[in-house]
């Protein structure tokens, strides 16, 4: 895209005036999703009783397996459709099945709206990465990701703020017996709210000035069936670009392992603040604060600085960083050092989600650029799967190992630490994103050959 007319506060800032609204689109659409989030989970909860538990693993689980199967598949679709009229639809789409939810009885017809809402998001959201570079100029696409990465993320807290409200305005007007209708439960009016959402989401994204995408092949001339044996073979060449494209390599590994080893936070950081360090369920919270308030900085961070780096060299610092402070947050056994090294390691991962993006918009043409942000975001449902999944067992099995080995304590010259199974994780998490930042900085520091952009 060519230079902006840098005249306006809001092109200054976002790039362009479509930009803008396809951030003000992404806005609605997170805080969508996370309501919608919250109101899965709560219903799961009410649903399974004693069970809660195993039910609001069953029902996450079906939010990330389609992102695995699906997601490749939908690539290939997205750089052969109109991805305007996707957005639109999935948005759309996602509004329709949340209309169910007041309605479910059991687990697992919230596993099927489940996997129908992740099935949508899988389209929608490599289909709104890949038109960001048809909307800023190359020069602004740190920002453009930054500035996604705040609407992403930056909608958590205001979204758990309003699911808290309704659930309570919920409480008062079930009482009402002419709302009856609307099946009003801790979580239903949420789910209404988070319909609209979507709603107003399409109509955003449905203003924006991208034009239909005429393929090249002529691909999108006449009616469109669509041919499996063509989208197969898309598909391998997307997955053999990737291959065979250095640069989206050590990227796409770079960003894997910083999420395996940051996604073990989330199952291991109650059980590490209340063995290592003591902090209870109150220093859990200080340290996801931690996390998230170092995330925000790195990212403001990279976008006052973005047009100053070197953005591959910088890519796998950032991740090197990570891995260092994970690894150094690991071995501290009281809380204050540890808050600190946790937000480094936010800071850093930061920084690495939004250069690696834009590295890869910057690396990948455009006929090609959905099915690579597909396979991106395959890798991160895979590698949060593995960090949920993996983690918490192979915590234990290494502390049941280190604990018949080493005993509980091992001392190092005139230092005693203990060593138990969640710091020998979050040390094994923490060297193989260190690895991985080693591999991507040589990767990305070599020439790129003739075929590569």
């Amino acid at each position: 895209m060519d230079e902006p007319d840098q005249g306006t506060p809001v092109v200054r800032l976002f790039g362009s005036n479509d930009f803008f609204r396809l951030w003000l689109a992404q806005v609605v659409s997170a805080l969508g999703d996370w309501i919608g989030f919250f109101a899965i989970v709560a219903i799961a909860a009410r649903i399974g009783g004693s069970s809660s538990g195993a039910a609001i693993g069953v029902v996450m689980t079906a939010r990330i397996l389609p992102g695995l199967f699906l997601a490749p598949a939908a690539g290939v679709l997205l750089d052969r459709w109109d991805r305007k009229r996707v957005m639109v639809s999935c948005d759309v789409g996602r509004g329709l099945v949340l209309l169910s939810l007041p309605f479910v009885t059991n687990i697992p017809q919230l596993v099927v709206a489940s996997l129908l809402l992740e099935i949508l998001t899988v389209l929608w959201s490599p289909a709104k990465e890949a038109e960001v570079p048809n909307l800023v100029p190359a020069t602004h696409l740190a920002t453009a990701n930054s500035l996604s990465l705040v609407a992403a993320y930056g909608t958590i807290p205001v979204a758990a703020a309003i699911f808290a409200g309704l659930a309570k305005l919920a409480g008062v007007l079930q009482h009402n017996e002419s709302l009856g209708f609307l099946r009003l439960n801790d979580a239903s009016l949420a789910v209404y709210f988070d319909v609209l959402t979507f709603f107003l989401s399409a109509v955003l994204i449905s203003s924006l000035g991208l034009g239909g995408r005429a393929r090249e092949d002529g691909a999108a001339e006449g009616p469109r069936r669509i041919d499996f044996s063509a989208t197969f073979d898309e598909f391998k060449e997307g997955w053999r670009f990737i291959a065979v494209n250095r640069r989206v390599s050590a990227v796409m590994v770079g960003l894997g392992a910083g999420l395996i080893g940051g996604g073990m936070l989330v199952p291991l950081g109650p059980l590490f603040t209340e063995q290592v360090l003591g902090g209870g369920t109150a220093g859990f919270g200080l340290v996801v604060f931690a996390l998230g308030t170092g995330a925000a900085v790195g990212v403001s961070a990279v976008s006052v600085v973005q047009t100053r780096l070197h953005k591959p060299r910088a890519f796998s610092l950032s991740v090197l960083v990570a891995g260092a402070s994970l690894l150094l947050g690991a071995s501290m056994s009281t809380l204050i050092p540890a808050l600190v090294l946790v937000a480094c390691l936010g800071a850093a991962a930061g920084v690495a989600y939004v250069l690696g993006f834009t590295v890869l918009q910057e690396s990948v043409s455009d006929d090609i650029r959905g099915r690579t942000f597909t396979a991106l975001y395959t890798l991160v449902r895979l590698c949060l799967l593995i960090s949920f999944a993996v983690g918490p067992f192979l915590s234990s099995a290494l502390g049941g190992v280190a604990s018949r080995l080493l005993g509980d304590d091992v001392s190092l010259w005139r230092f005693t630490i203990s060593v138990p199974g969640v710091r020998l994780t979050l040390w094994l998490a923490a060297i193989i994103i260190v690895a991985a930042g080693v591999l991507a900085g040589r990767v990305l520091r070599a020439p790129a050959d003739d075929g590569e952009r």
